[in-house]
């Protein structure tokens, strides 16, 4: 479903220098995955996730999901995101405006005015799965760590992406939240056969995946 070859990011540093932040990363994805990618902090993994997530675009390489050559003029990244992507912040990002609910039919409204009716009984399913439904009506302030985290992965899964991408999903958690947290993706990920692609640093968040590749230096393995 998903595969990178020769992927490769680097930033000015002085005069005729540059530091390689990804070194021709390579990596395969089958669907149905849920992959942990773990490294020390400025290993280049949030570099790697925004390059997964069409946020960045790399310096050489190939990115090849679902069958389209990503890194090509004229590709509507927004339209891939949208689509195809679906993304899990540290921070969640809630909008304090929006409801829970408001908040989780959000990307539902990039090409639309409204969430229609079957929009909304899904959102609402994925509220029961997630263990959510009493806080529909609640705004982000109102909600605790935990259930803000389980809004955030509703919301990445309302347009049923091929792939959801979660930077540090569990970093603004207590244990008792993050390991919640991380069952809840694996239980999404299995549930749903929904490909899941995670950066961490810690070790027990990385274990719950089906698969844990390590980042050091800009080098995947």
């Amino acid at each position: 479903m998903l595969r990178l070859s020769g992927i490769t990011k680097k930033y000015p540093d002085g005069e005729n220098s540059f530091n390689y932040v990804l070194r021709g990363v390579n990596m395969s994805v089958e669907k149905g995955e849920f992959i942990a990618i773990k490294g020390a902090s400025g290993s280049g993994k949030t570099t790697l996730l925004s390059i997964l997530g069409t946020l960045l675009q790399p310096d050489a390489g190939s990115y090849v999901l679902d069958g389209m050559e990503i890194n090509t003029p004229g590709v509507d990244y927004s339209a891939v995101r949208n689509r195809k992507l679906g993304f899990v912040f540290q921070d969640h990002r809630l909008m304090p405006q929006l409801t829970a609910l408001e908040n989780i039919l959000l990307p539902t409204l990039a090409f639309q005015n409204k969430a229609d009716e079957t929009q909304t009984d899904y959102a609402r399913q994925l509220m029961e799965l997630t263990g959510i439904s009493s806080v529909a009506n609640q705004y982000p302030d109102t909600l605790s760590g935990g259930e803000a985290c389980r809004v955030a992965l509703c919301r990445a899964l309302i347009m049923k992406p091929l792939l959801v991408l979660a930077d540090e999903p569990t970093g603004q958690l207590d244990a008792e939240n993050a390991r919640s947290a991380v069952l809840l993706l694996a239980k999404v990920n299995k549930e749903l056969e929904t490909t899941i692609i995670m950066v961490t640093h810690a070790d027990a968040t990385a274990a719950v995946a089906d698969r844990v590749l390590m980042l050091k230096k800009g080098i995947l393995s």
